[in-house]
């Protein structure tokens, strides 16, 4: 069997067909891609699943070649030759998180920055996504109806969920509606009504990092439900319940969202004081 264009423009379809998102599918090819390169006119082989997978262990890190592999042996399976996919590396779990996750202390300065660089939509909308750990990309689902409800209903790839709104937020948001004259509908939009773009976000958040003076590797959307979940797990301590709000399949991503940061396994460690020192 060797990979053609046609294989790759037909799995692009299937990918569609199961309804992964356009995100995904993009992904997924472009990895493809890679590997249809590394194959070149050879056939395909098991061998040569092999050497891609060494090969990209030498390029990238660990996470980043599993994420390769994941679509490659999506690809052979939907060749019809799952004998032909290589294992993952085996990673150990992160006990905590990098640097780069944002503090509470570094969100409220990017809120107050927004203020003052009078872009009031932004220090809502920054709100919004640390407060109920919606993705960036479920704002459309904040509306006005939602607000005045207290619950928004999120619909992504097949699965729902109820995203609560805590009511300080409902009554600033709902107050920033009647301002904006925004009687139904998605509550964070443009000048000519469309939901604002993911891409715009990141930018006017990229232009608060030095009046808010917080490193710009800190600042992205995602980060913000970081926040929200460590916040959350740190008063209830219920990661089975976090996961359902957070809309996880898995805990295992959950976990990943609750990481302390280094500073208190430091602490921890330097508490046992087992060190003799001799005099």
């Amino acid at each position: 069997m060797f990979i053609t264009k046609e294989w790759r423009k037909k799995f692009k379809n299937f990918l569609r067909e199961m309804e992964r998102s356009e995100r995904t599918i993009e992904k997924y090819m472009r990895d493809v891609l890679r590997f249809a390169e590394f194959v070149g006119d050879d056939e395909l082989t098991k061998e040569a699943v092999v050497r891609f997978k060494e090969n990209l262990r030498r390029e990238l890190s660990p996470v980043s070649t599993n994420s390769v592999l994941a679509a490659v042996n999506c690809f052979l399976k939907f060749l019809g030759v799952p004998e032909l996919s290589v294992k993952a590396f085996k990673i150990q779990r992160r006990l905590f998180s990098p640097k780069s996750e944002l503090s509470e202390s570094e969100y409220k300065r990017l809120v107050k920055a927004a203020f003052k660089a009078d872009n009031e939509r932004l220090a809502l909308l920054i709100q919004t996504i640390c407060s109920t750990g919606i993705r960036v990309s479920e704002l459309k689902y904040i509306t006005v109806e939602a607000v005045k409800s207290g619950r928004a209903e999120v619909s992504c790839k097949g699965k729902f969920r109820i995203i609560f709104i805590p009511d300080k937020l409902r009554a600033i948001l709902l107050n920033y509606a009647a301002k904006e004259k925004i009687s139904s509908g998605t509550v964070f939009v443009t000048r000519s009504g469309k939901p604002i773009d993911r891409s715009n976000i990141w930018r006017d958040m990229k232009k608060l990092c030095v009046s808010a003076n917080v490193s710009p590797d800190k600042v992205f959307p995602h980060n913000l439900r970081h926040l929200f979940a460590r916040t959350f797990y740190s008063l209830e301590k219920d990661i089975l319940r976090l996961s359902d709000i957070l809309g996880h399949s898995s805990i295992s991503t959950t976990r990943i969202y609750t990481m302390e940061s280094g500073t208190e396994h430091a602490r921890q460690v330097n508490l046992l004081n087992l060190e003799v020192c001799l005099s």
